[in-house]
């Protein structure tokens, strides 16, 4: 079975998305979240941490509990709490043209043991790629959880034992350009993404006063 991320949980205050144009449900029985695309994003507050601190995730054996490779992971079937998690969200509109999720990027600092670990839930990386980031060479590799991308870097080699972080995500947006004048001096200029044909901003997040880091891209044709 392939695995779905079905929500990806986030140690923000709803009402710094709704000012970056989220769509942010009332809290009901669980902490609030946006749909995006199938996912939703559930902002359980600064008291669990920074930054995107767990995920549920769909099709996961039935003998998995607690953490992948570091990273506090759910059951969607068991989140008991919020029974509707194991459907996929119904998407929402959002001001800030928000369509999708396209990845989602995980650190790691032992990327042959995250794969391991993959491997061992049942998915198999989809590509590799060698690149740079902040002038240091990485490697990618990608894996495909539903409708999401799991992109996995690190360092060419093993640069530590410590756990992998869920470290940002980057949404599809209808209209980049629309997109980039929603946040104005809150962006990146607009520029060719590494994927053909597509076009990329980074959004200064903590000037939202959210957690987790942001990047925005054109859809593919």
């Amino acid at each position: 079975m392939t695995l779905t991320v079905d929500e990806i949980h986030v140690a923000d205050a709803p009402d710094a998305w709704a000012r970056a144009g989220f769509t942010v449900d009332a809290a009901g029985e669980a902490a609030p979240c946006c749909r995006v695309g199938g996912v939703r994003i559930r902002m359980v507050g600064s008291n669990h941490g920074s930054g995107i601190v767990g995920w549920s995730l769909g099709g996961l054996p039935a003998g998995f509990s607690g953490e992948l490779d570091g990273i506090a992971t759910a059951r969607s079937d068991d989140c008991g709490a919020v029974p509707s998690v194991a459907s996929p969200a119904a998407p929402a509109e959002h001001a800030n043209g928000v369509t999708a999720i396209d990845h989602v990027v995980l650190l790691s600092p032992d990327p042959d043991r995250t794969v391991a670990a993959m491997e061992a839930v049942g998915e198999r990386p989809r590509r590799e790629r060698r690149g740079e980031l902040g002038g240091q060479p990485i490697r990618q590799i990608f894996f495909r959880f539903g409708e999401v991308i799991v992109e996995v870097v690190g360092a060419p080699v093993a640069a530590g034992d410590g756990p992998s972080t869920l470290w940002g995500i980057t949404y599809v947006t209808a209209d980049i350009d629309a997109t980039a004048a929603f946040f104005g001096e809150r962006t990146a200029p607009v520029k060719p993404a590494v994927q053909p044909g597509r076009r990329i901003t980074t959004v200064r997040h903590r000037e939202l006063d959210i957690s987790v880091r942001t990047a925005m891209i054109s859809a593919r044709h």
